[in-house]
């Protein structure tokens, strides 16, 4: 996935590498003509300029974003392109080419790329201000310069596409609550929630941040001047007006976006066609042979941004009614023999790799509950719902430290969320390859709640 979601159109990046990509392509065409060096230089520019423009964060382009930051992205980006087209040409250096006629060409492409980003970047703009569209529904919270000043953003800059829906005033003869405001956001649908952080008190700063983990909703503060509350707060900035985010989530950023979706591609590839491919015919024998049913067990689950999509299994329980409902316990007569021991390694989980190819899992992350569960913990344990803001995985850190399988008390599930809370909050490739094998060592040597 290449773009965050809720923040921008979910095309308009794909689009755009598309388009940048082509244009280098079509100049670059006179050099090779159809030779086979085409289809080389193809291949090497299009990895070299996706890979180093995740990294040089070439595409953060967002509806608040400056012209002049805009120009400083294409400098940047010039520079990498010069790198990864000399690169080529010192590598291939038995092609002839006129070193100016290669300059020329970095030259018109970046020309011709900043004409095409700029064209997009205020067509957008009038879409937003003219046709009103791509837009985002906010709030603001608290009155006083800092806010006034945020409102008279929105109001007098439509090109950005912020509507705002209405301001809360907590002080005064006829102030609101913070009770008011949740009521409101309850009953309207609003995107982005901003508040003023003087102007809140540490009780209601606290019910609102609830309030937004608990319901996926995007806060985001504008900080007093007098000091940073948290070093994971994310600052942005609307013009010159500073804004603080809520939570940085590392797996937001694309380069980390495109290397977690590359492992697990990687790792879901060898394990279906290294493992999967002659397992599933042996299992599906020793299943059907066991009991009548399916071989495999799909239960809808609720993943990223709290969407439901069918998780896959090895089926280890006789077909019941209850499957969709309960857990299954210590001694449950409902799972088989092989069932016991596929569970016991955790080889009835494997085929959920296919759920990671098709994009609804990743091999790491917090572990999907069915849909009554969700349901339910959403409901009684305190910011059950931030876990939904990243995939869902095979394994998580929660299930490697200890809380797996059964939920016994509410204790369970409260210390897996804030080992969920903390995955999501310092994910890093290394973590993952550390819960990976993690998992592997604890599946073979067993678990206690492995059943």
């Amino acid at each position: 996935m290449l773009f965050k979601r809720g923040r921008y159109s979910g095309f308009i990046r794909p689009i755009s590498y598309g388009i940048d990509l082509l244009i280098i392509y079509a100049f670059a065409f006179p050099f090779f003509n159809f030779s086979d060096i085409f289809l080389y230089y193809i291949i090497f520019v299009t990895a070299g300029w996706i890979v180093l423009s995740l990294k040089s964060n070439f595409y953060e382009i967002y509806r608040f974003t400056h012209a002049t930051k805009i120009m400083s992205l294409i400098g940047k980006q010039g520079v990498v392109f010069f790198l990864i087209v000399y690169s080529f040409f010192g590598f291939f250096n038995t092609i002839e080419k006129d070193p100016w006629s290669i300059f020329w060409y970095i030259v018109y492409v970046m020309l011709a790329i900043t004409v095409v980003k700029f064209t997009i970047y205020f067509l957008l703009k009038k879409y937003r201000s003219l046709l009103r569209g791509n837009t985002r529904t906010v709030v603001i919270i608290g009155l006083n310069q800092k806010t006034d000043q945020l409102r008279k953003f929105f109001t007098d800059n439509p090109e950005y596409g912020y509507r705002l829906q209405s301001i809360f005033n907590l002080r005064g003869p006829d102030k609101s609550t913070i009770e008011d405001a949740i009521d409101y956001l309850l009953e309207n649908p609003v995107d982005e929630i901003y508040a003023s952080v003087s102007v809140l008190s540490n009780t209601q700063m606290i019910k609102l941040i609830d309030y937004a983990d608990n319901n996926l909703k995007i806060l985001k503060f504008l900080p007093d001047n007098k000091e940073i509350y948290s070093k994971r707060l994310d600052f942005e900035y609307y013009g010159v007006l500073p804004i603080v985010s809520l939570r940085k989530i590392p797996i937001d950023e694309p380069f980390n976006q495109f290397v977690k979706r590359t492992f697990d591609i990687v790792l879901a590839t060898l394990i279906i066609v290294g493992l999967l491919s002659w397992l599933t015919p042996i299992l599906a024998i020793i299943i059907k042979l066991e009991s009548r049913g399916p071989v495999f067990f799909k239960q809808k689950r609720n993943g990223l941004d709290y969407k439901e999509f069918y998780c896959y299994k090895f089926r280890s329980m006789r077909p019941n009614p209850e499957a969709n409902l309960y857990q299954a316990t210590k001694g449950d007569v409902r799972v088989t023999r092989v069932g016991r021991i596929i569970r016991k390694t955790s080889v009835d989980e494997l085929p959920q790799f296919i759920n990671v190819l098709k994009g609804d899992m990743s091999v790491v992350g917090p572990r999907p509950h069915m849909v009554s569960h969700t349901h339910m913990y959403a409901e009684r344990i305190d910011k059950f719902m931030v876990r939904h803001f990243v995939k869902p995985g095979i394994t998580g850190l929660a299930q490697v430290s200890g809380y797996r399988g059964e939920v016994e008390t509410d204790n369970d599930i409260i210390n897996r969320v804030k080992y969920d809370i903390f995955y999501l909050e310092n994910w890093s490739l290394l973590l993952d390859i550390k819960i990976v094998f993690q998992t592997v060592y604890n599946a073979l040597k067993g678990e206690e709640k492995a059943y």
